[in-house]
């Protein structure tokens, strides 16, 4: 974080150029999500929530890496070849999670957004979805909600408490807050819901670091309890990142085994819910799921053949499910490691409107209940516990709808990452020659195996996913596997090896 501020700078600079570009207000979030807290990051966001643009990402890594001297010439290119009217007006939004650097460095992109000479607002400390609903809600002139945090959370939890069928269940529900953002606002919602849900935050921010040992991602890829919550059997727990735009659920059995109820499972749950509610109205929409390839095979299995709805898989990132969820009139999609959301269509929303049944506005209740934006671990939360609500689910209940493929989730560190080169929606190597035909014996040899290696998007590291009918099946193909990358792929430091 402490060599970011310049790069900051620059996307202030390039956050105001494309407000100029789109007439819209642009967000600027400060944050690395479920990285370090001595790591920070920034992510633009686009007019209506999304993600910044692809041809402008590039624009963005050129303004990161260039030389100061390079700094204007670059800046003139990109006027000259976006055709920029640098007379239009511009505004950012700006808003940061809760990283020591984010104050220093939100200072840096107001400096840039100053030296175009646009307008700014300093939302403070957010976490990343709430920034990308505030854009949205500007930009569509509050058709899409009240632009504010107050805003936010009269929103979600208006549409929550409407959705209710029965009192919810007063049990605990221990929520691991990384140490991170979503832990403060989620104790802010509470006050919105009332007695409504007994929430209980751990990992609160008041003692431990951000992300260490504790939140969504360490759950996941140690499939194990995060420090710092006790579970008893079949309690149910909660886990956010650190900025708030992924979550997991967790529980523990009477056996004390570890369940976990990740994106996939959320995806099933949600997807069948929206089912029930259209064929109950008789309404035919075109409704789909949007997977990655680290979705567990068997929950792809459920959705084709026991929901009947269509799967597509992308590759690896949000905006690559996001742009494809766009495609259907209701796009459901997550990545396993529990970011997702669901987008409506316009059409849709339309159609849904014209038939006046209870199904039809529940429904348009349900929506207002999720951020269309992006992930949001918040909105997610509450769509998860109003479903629970109406099918009178437990975890297990929830957990039972199908059972997952064990699975295991590897880091292999290498000189450089770019040598692994990927296709069809990088479930396969076509470089280093000959990695995947070795990782093809391996997975040949393991019942209901399957395996793929990706290099990481924001670490020096190449990622391994594997599968299995067991989970000791599942943990020695991911490492027999991590080795072959290690072999072929340069690895450096210790050979991957079991603990």
């Amino acid at each position: 974080a402490d060599v970011l501020s310049p790069v900051m700078y620059r996307m202030g600079l390039l956050a105001a150029l494309r407000s100029k570009a789109t007439k819209g207000f642009i967000g600027v979030m400060i944050t690395a999500s479920h990285n370090p807290v001595d790591d920070n990051g920034v992510k633009l966001i686009d007019p209506m929530g999304e993600m910044l643009k692809d041809s402008w990402e590039t624009y963005a890594t050129s303004l990161a890496n260039c030389r100061a001297d390079d700094l204007g010439p670059l800046l003139e290119s990109i006027v000259k070849e976006t055709g920029l009217d640098l007379a239009t007006k511009s505004s950012v939004c700006i808003a940061r999670d809760t990283r020591p650097s984010g104050l220093q460095l939100a200072e840096a992109v107001i400096n840039g957004v100053k030296a175009i000479q646009a307008n700014y607002q300093d939302f403070g400390i957010l976490s990343t979805p709430q920034l990308h609903y505030i854009v949205r809600c500007i930009n569509s002139n509050r058709l899409y909600g009240e632009p504010s945090e107050k805003g936010y959370y009269e929103k979600l939890s208006r549409a929550f408490l409407k959705l209710q069928t029965t009192d919810p269940t007063k049990s605990e529900i221990k929520l691991d807050g990384a140490n991170g953002v979503g832990a403060d606002k989620i104790k802010l919602l509470q006050s919105y819901l009332g007695d409504s849900l007994n929430i209980s935050v751990y990992n609160d921010g008041t003692h431990g670091k951000l992300n260490d040992k504790c939140g969504a991602d360490y759950v996941k890829i140690n499939q194990s309890l995060p420090e710092g919550i006790h579970c008893l059997p079949y309690e149910k727990c909660v886990s956010f990142d650190g900025d708030a735009d992924r979550i997991l659920y967790f529980y523990v059995n009477k056996d004390n085994e570890f369940k976990l109820l990740d994106g996939d499972k959320m995806s099933t749950l949600i997807t069948s819910f929206i089912k029930d509610l259209l064929v109950k109205a008789n309404l035919n929409l075109n409704l789909g799921v949007i997977q990655t390839a680290y979705a567990n095979g068997r929950s792809t299995e459920f959705l084709r053949h026991s929901l009947g709805v269509p799967v597509s898989c992308v590759k690896t990132g949000v905006k690559h499910l996001h742009h494809k969820a766009l495609e259907y009139d209701i796009g459901v999609y997550f990545e396993a490691n529990g970011h997702g959301t669901v987008i409506f269509s316009d059409a849709a929303l339309e159609k849904i409107k014209s038939v006046k049944s209870k199904e039809m506005s529940d429904l348009l209740d349900f929506i207002d209940l999720v951020n269309q934006t992006v992930g949001d671990a918040i909105s997610d939360f509450l769509i998860i516990e109003t479903i629970l609500n109406r099918k009178g689910y437990s975890l297990d209940d929830w957990n039972s709808m199908y059972s997952d493929l064990p699975n295991r989730q590897l880091k292999v560190k290498v000189k450089d990452r770019t040598v692994i080169k990927t296709i069809k929606a990088e479930v396969e190597t076509t470089s280093p020659e000959g990695l995947q035909e070795e990782i093809n014996k391996l997975v040949s040899k393991v019942a209901a195996g399957r395996s793929f290696v990706r290099p990481s998007g924001t670490e020096d590291v190449v990622r391994v996913y594997a599968e299995a009918e067991t989970r000791s099946l599942a943990e020695e193909l991911a490492y027999a596997v991590a080795n072959k990358v290690y072999d072929f792929a340069g690895g450096i430091g210790p050979r991957p090896q079991p603990n």
